[in-house]
């Protein structure tokens, strides 16, 4: 039987037998809405991607939830991946995922990245896993079934730096910005600061806009790009 029989009371983190705090278990099932599983759900979805909480909460998946629990995930996510708006025409509450999706969003309020303007980071890193480099080292990152490939301005526990990449990431890719956007790579920055791109017409970050790469564990040190 689930711990959690009688959340939509909202009665704070509980755990269940594995272990997995209740808010964790929310977020989880909130991402896969949100980034992945609209359609699926029979969950409407505009086309700024956000879907109206009631939906959502009224969706089986989580009938164990409420507005509360919905609220306090957005609030305390370390993250920021998601935001809640009240609709412009009547002011129902609206949830959707700042970045991530799989589903094509086209009004995702993505802020673009002029090459020379002060938001424009000289690099910026994409975490990935060192198990992968040989691969990416031939053939770049790829955004695979994304709609983006997802950099941060800079690495886990620096200043301002709360999301863009996950948090075992094991290796470190720097990109040279202003080098893909001279040659018409498009960025963007998305509202919770992760600077996104679709790549090229493959969706691809090739290996010659490497500016450097880090292995992060067990000790940090520079791996050579070729």
């Amino acid at each position: 039987m689930d711990s959690d029989r009688g959340g939509r009371g909202g009665r704070g983190r509980r755990r269940n037998r594995g272990g997995e705090d209740k808010d964790v278990r929310l977020s989880k099932s909130i991402s896969y809405a949100l980034r992945h599983g609209a359609k699926q759900m029979g969950l409407q979805m505009g086309t700024d991607g956000f879907v109206f909480v009631e939906e959502l909460l009224a969706h089986p998946q989580f009938h164990l939830y409420s507005l509360e629990d919905v609220e306090r995930v957005v609030a305390t996510n370390d993250k920021q991946r998601f935001k809640l708006s009240p609709h412009p025409e009547d002011g129902r509450l609206q949830i959707r995922a700042n970045q991530g999706h799989t589903v094509q969003v086209r009004d995702l309020e993505l802020k673009p990245v002029l090459a020379g303007s002060p938001d424009c980071p000289a690099e910026a890193v994409h975490g990935s896993y060192l198990c992968k480099w040989s691969s990416i080292q031939q053939q770049g990152l790829s955004r695979m079934k994304r709609t983006h490939i997802h950099l941060a301005s800079g690495l886990p526990g620096e200043d301002g730096i709360i999301s863009g990449m996950r948090k075992d990431c094991d290796l470190a890719v720097f990109i040279d910005v202003p080098k893909a956007l001279a040659e018409g790579i498009e960025f963007f920055w998305s509202e919770n600061g992760v600077l996104l791109t679709a790549g090229n017409t493959e969706g691809k970050l090739l290996p010659k806009y490497f500016s450097r790469a880090l292995r992060l564990r067990p000790t940090r040190s520079i791996l050579p790009l070729q």
